[in-house]
């Protein structure tokens, strides 16, 4: 048996948002993925409406209807009395036609299993009983039998209307086929856990899917659903029950509890002995069935759900029912799950590993989904959750581990907002500006401190890299890079302070310029001796060679 409600952990973001609203703290997360806890969920669907990546997958069961269809079985729709809400525009017999040329052979409202159950209800006040809890809806069960075990026995111990009309339905039909079409996810579960009743479940959605694949839609008339044997029609309301039944019982109290953390508050109560005499009617979503999972949202709000089903319901009850209230007795008993408890060693341990050893420290914010750190510390230990899913952790983290970065970087950092007031300035850039407090600066204008060109330069769009830049006010030589990022609308302005390598540098330059200039000196100095060498060397050139000419013709004269 497949289960009815599964998570696709591959698109998983590791939002949290899952856990922060489940009501049985029923996912786990493992390797930063959420996963369904089966043993403990309730199939109230909660995940499945909240998830922003919508990875919670309900199980699709069109494929198995069509299949039951093919084998020239019998098969006959139980209609949830919701389904007026969800399709209110349409009537009932428009209805039937559309789900008949989809192979169905006939097509009952599950109020006729309604009315067997708030007639068992009424019977049961007759034997003062202390508390009763109505047992129409399966998370609601589920709930009581998985986590408050101790209320199980003051669940009314019938069928619910689904089950108890497949029973009704396959007495007069023999042989026949049941499928539920409803709102619910957890009536996938019910009908798992009772294929003797009903052998399969369709929500609206995929009846939706089925109904365009086929090609058929509503003529979408405003119908009116009214019907003088209809009461039961009442059930998918808050209260709804409760207005079916005679509740000829003056000494009851009856109550309806929507939503289940309102019902795990009453059963706190019931289980502490601090409600008695009462009947109370209690159903898992918010506003009844008619607000369930798998109800379309854009048809309309909760209180036209109540509406549509208020102008369709009757004043008598239906009388297409065989069966009676005797025969849809069942027992609930405890769904048991092992669950390691751990120490208090473990538990402070833990908490120590999460940075929450002191108890200010413990702001039990639920950011992780849990009601309190120590909650998240048992669950950790119990391998449902991890350490990183404590958000004001995390910030304190990041706040801790950027500030030490940015406050210990030898770069001067100044992050200015849109309009360039002043936002922060770390320990290097206050030394380039010298600037004592910065406090005093903040949410001040730069244009204060600085001229603003590279500023608004960057805003502009044209980044600023290692802009050269002499700030005479400051005598400092920096590389200037000014960044703003559009997605955060800041300025991120990134000073390196360069005045000694340029200072240094000025210094080689003036060195190097006068020894040119002595070079020069010199060389001009030696020129002028080598000509006035050459010029004497001249001379005596000149003079030796008339000398030497002399000589010469002396001699040719002596031969």
């Amino acid at each position: 048996m497949s289960h009815c409600l599964e998570s696709k952990t591959s698109n998983c973001k590791n939002c949290y948002k899952c856990i922060r609203h489940c009501p049985t703290k029923s996912i786990a997360f493992v390797n930063n993925k959420a996963n369904i806890i089966h043993d403990t969920c309730i199939l109230c669907g909660e995940c499945y409406l909240v998830c922003p990546q919508q990875v919670k997958e309900v199980r699709n069961d069109i494929e198995e209807v069509k299949r039951l269809i093919a084998s020239n079985k019998e098969v006959i729709v139980s209609l949830a009395p919701s389904f007026i809400s969800n399709y209110q525009y349409s009537s009932l017999e428009e209805i039937t036609d559309k789900l008949k040329k989809l192979g169905f052979a006939e097509v009952e409202e599950t109020a006729i299993g309604a009315t067997i159950v708030k007639q068992s209800y009424d019977e049961m006040l007759k034997e003062d009983r202390d508390v009763i809890i109505s047992s129409c809806c399966h998370s609601v069960n589920l709930l009581i039998q998985k986590h408050y075990p101790e209320a199980t026995p003051y669940l009314a111990n019938v069928l619910s209307p689904m089950l108890a009309h497949g029973k009704d339905i396959k007495t007069r039909h023999p042989g026949a086929r049941v499928v539920f079409i409803g709102p619910c996810i957890a009536k996938k579960d019910e009908c798992d856990r009772n294929r003797d009743y009903v052998d399969l479940v369709l929500t609206f959605p995929e009846l939706d899917a089925w109904l365009n694949e086929a090609g058929l839609e509503f003529a979408k008339k405003n119908e009116n659903w009214k019907k003088e044997f209809s009461k039961a029609r009442f059930f998918p309301t808050c209260g709804g029950v409760i207005k079916s039944m005679e509740c000829k019982e003056k000494d009851y109290e009856y109550i309806a509890i929507d939503g289940v953390e309102n019902c795990k508050r009453v059963l706190d109560d019931v289980v502490n002995g601090k409600i008695h005499k009462a009947f109370i009617e209690m159903s898992a979503c918010s506003g009844s069935c008619v607000n369930g999972p798998m109800v379309n949202k854009d048809k309309g709000s909760v209180a036209a759900s109540y509406l549509a089903i208020n102008r369709s319901a009757g004043e008598k009850d239906f009388t297409d029912g065989k069966i009676a209230y005797k025969d849809i007795e069942r027992n609930y008993r405890q769904i048991v799950f092992t669950e390691a408890t751990p120490s208090e060693i473990d538990i402070e341990e833990t908490l120590k590993k999460m940075g929450k050893e002191d108890k200010e420290k413990r702001l039990n914010c639920g950011s992780c989904g849990y009601d309190s750190c120590r909650e998240k510390a048992i669950a950790i230990i119990q391998g449902k959750a991890v350490m990183e899913m404590c958000l004001p952790s995390l910030l304190e983290k990041a706040e801790s581990f950027s500030d030490t970065i940015v406050s210990n970087m030898p770069l001067g950092i100044m992050v200015l907002d849109e309009e360039l007031n002043i936002q922060l300035m770390n320990r290097a850039m206050t030394n380039i500006l010298g600037v004592k407090d910065p406090k005093f600066l903040f949410h001040k204008s730069v244009t204060s401190i600085l001229e603003p060109t590279e500023f608004y330069t960057a805003l502009s769009g044209e980044t600023v890299l290692r802009k050269k830049i002499y700030l005479s006010e400051y005598s400092k030589y920096v590389e200037s890079s000014a960044i703003f990022d559009q997605n955060h609308h800041i300025l991120v302005s990134i000073m390196k302070d360069i005045t000694k390598e340029e200072l240094h540098k000025q210094k080689q330059e003036e060195i190097l310029k006068k020894s040119v200039d002595i070079t020069d000196a010199v060389i001009e100095k030696n020129m002028r001796a080598v000509q006035e060498i050459s010029s004497l060397l001249g001379e005596s050139i000149a003079e030796t060679k008339v000398a030497l000419s002399s000589l010469k013709e002396t001699l040719k004269d002596d031969e």
